[in-house]
């Protein structure tokens, strides 16, 4: 291409343009990968935190199911996520 009738600062506003653009672009799809990698994290953690009061719990006769809503309550919540579900586990209501 030839850019010899383009001034200079005209060029210089379009690159600057161009990157503000990438810029933005990029940061659009950081963002929602960064959210999935932390839910992923958590889920994975509350996975953790499942297995072990189901291994303690078999001691004392009581468990809680491992599924897809569990593992994102205790990913989500922690501690008091697991609390609540042993809360309702013992309290007899649906999980």
């Amino acid at each position: 291409m030839d850019f010899s009738n383009i001034e200079t600062p005209q060029l210089i506003f379009a690159a600057a343009f161009i990157l503000f653009l990438l810029l933005i672009a990029a940061r659009l799809l950081v963002k929602p990968l960064r959210l999935l990698v932390k839910v992923i994290f958590n889920s994975f953690i509350g996975l953790m935190l499942l297995l072990g009061f189901n291994f303690i719990g078999g001691f004392l006769g009581i468990s809680i199911p491992v599924n897809i809503v569990t593992i994102l309550t205790t990913g989500f919540l922690g501690i008091p996520g697991l609390i609540l579900l042993i809360a309702v586990k013992i309290l007899n209501l649906p999980s």
